[in-house]
């Protein structure tokens, strides 16, 4: 059996689709281009099993629908597996009817967050096979791969026809091991292809995943969490034995662990304690997701010993009550500590900040772009980045803001989750929530005591070519904010 996995054409006039990240979607004027490690790890475990496998990432490789379909006429796969995500999944729908009305013999199975808080839906709305629900749809995608090519008992957390009817083969499960997973063919799914991301500094670089998904899990807006509620990590020595490979095979010289949340306590001690005594901290830098409230000082040290480089954090909000109302544990106080520990450190401080909650008033939002301009020029952070409040379907918060009727349009009109408007109601202009999010670029970046601390921490080239990167999506999200 031929199995195709990775992404359909995903076009618009609005720019190119971040449809491979785990959590957020948005699209870019200047591209970044994630690697997709669930849709790569099911690739890499197919071709293990004997499959046959093809990788084709129409959106990194730039693939229109006409080349696609000339493609899929050439090869000829019986099964074409994707991920989606809501403000695409429309356009997925009618380009697999597209497909299925010129290949009737394609399988096509669609997967990821959003099919799995609605699995009924594309099956209604569409001409799918098959829709796999739960996170571990790589385990999912090889079960019900070897079910159509073996016969057999179908797997469960598959949905699809009998007829014209809708059946399943029940409720997902989430007790796969990690660990047995092979690890990632980077030639098989084209990781040097993936080298434009404006936050990592040195390439070649590489992204792994050390757990599913954050150790946390209570934040009401994040899909994964409460979509695949069942946390896991691979184990320390399992993931290092990946890095010695991206460090001797592909000479990977930073590698991003996007994970949820990195994994923290004793994993975290023994991880980083193994990075010095390999002596990987001396050949690569590391960097990940990482939440307010989790570590000390000494943890953030060890970090920095052990090779971390970036440090990515929600900030959010700056206003205690949406932090209580988002569920996120943490006091204002935590972020600028928790900012402040890791520049003492010396390691760089990323925020995301979120605008478009429906609670907070105009004087609330702008409390949160004083407190991200204050950590930004205080030298306690180095890279901020603004996003629209998206209310996933599946999350806590998609639930309420249908119940307290939020939404600015009807909520299944999912193309309009997009991050180019906000999606729920606000107590101040909608108008203005963009200008606020487009303000942090045009005030913190070209601020001149901004720019002159960028320029003191020049020490190399690469620190050169790094910050011209960085100014690039800086114009890029001005672009993008300004169309809206």
């Amino acid at each position: 059996m031929k199995v195709l996995v990775g992404y359909p054409p995903t076009e618009s006039e609005k720019g190119t689709a971040l449809l491979s990240q785990n959590r957020q979607f948005q699209w870019f004027t200047n591209p970044t281009y994630l690697f997709p490690i669930i849709p790569a790890s099911a690739a890499t475990l197919l071709k293990e099993k004997g499959f046959d496998v093809i990788w084709k990432d129409s959106i990194v490789e730039k693939m229109s629908e006409g080349e696609f379909i000339e493609f899929i006429e050439r090869e000829r796969p019986d099964v074409f597996a994707f991920e989606t995500k809501t403000p695409v999944v429309i356009q997925h729908w009618k380009f697999a009817d597209k497909l299925k009305r010129i290949f009737p013999f394609l399988k096509i199975v669609i997967m990821g967050d959003h099919v799995t808080a609605f699995p009924k839906e594309s099956l209604e709305e569409s001409n799918v096979d098959f829709v796999i629900t739960g996170g571990d749809y790589d385990f999912s995608l090889f079960e019900l791969c070897n079910f159509l090519e073996k016969g057999g008992k179908m797997p469960k957390g598959i949905y699809y026809r009998k007829g014209k009817a809708i059946k399943n083969s029940g409720k997902f499960i989430l007790n796969h091991s990690l660990d047995s997973l092979p690890f990632i063919d980077r030639e098989l799914t084209k990781g040097n292809l993936y080298q434009i991301e404006y936050n990592l500094k040195y390439k070649p670089y590489a992204y792994l995943v050390s757990s599913r998904d954050c150790w946390y899990g209570k934040c009401k807006f994040c899909a994964w969490p409460q979509l695949f509620p069942k946390y896991r990590t691979r184990s320390v020595n399992n993931v290092l034995d990946e890095i010695k490979i991206l460090i001797e095979k592909y000479k990977v010289k930073e590698i991003f662990n996007d994970a949820g949340t990195q994994p923290v306590g004793k994993w975290l001690d023994d991880f980083c304690s193994k990075m010095i005594e390999k002596g990987y901290n001396k050949k690569i830098k590391y960097s990940c997701n990482m939440r307010f409230g989790a570590l000390n000082q000494e943890n953030y040290n060890m970090m920095k010993k052990a090779g971390f480089r970036l440090l990515k954090f929600g900030l959010e909000s700056a206003n205690q009550a949406t932090l209580d109302r988002l569920s996120k544990g943490i006091k204002v106080k935590d972020i600028i500590d928790g900012c402040k520990m890791a520049k003492n450190a010396g390691l760089t401080v990323h925020l995301t900040m979120i605008m478009g909650y429906p609670w907070e008033t105009k004087q609330d939002a702008l409390n949160t772009l004083k407190l991200a301009k204050w950590l930004m020029l205080k030298g306690y952070a180095d890279v901020l980045q603004a996003t629209v409040l998206v209310p996933y379907p599946g999350t806590a918060l998609w639930k309420e803001a249908k119940n307290s009727k939020w939404f600015r349009f009807p909520p299944y009109d999912y193309e309009r989750y997009d991050m180019t408007e906000p999606v729920l109601k606000t107590k101040f202009p909608s108008d203005d929530v963009m200008k606020i999010c487009d303000s942090i670029y045009t005030k913190i970046f070209f601020s001149p005591i901004y720019i002159a601390r960028r320029f003191v921490e020049i020490r190399s080239l690469s620190d050169v070519k790094f910050i011209l990167n960085g100014v690039k999506a800086v114009f890029g999200h001005i672009k993008d904010f300004a169309r809206k």
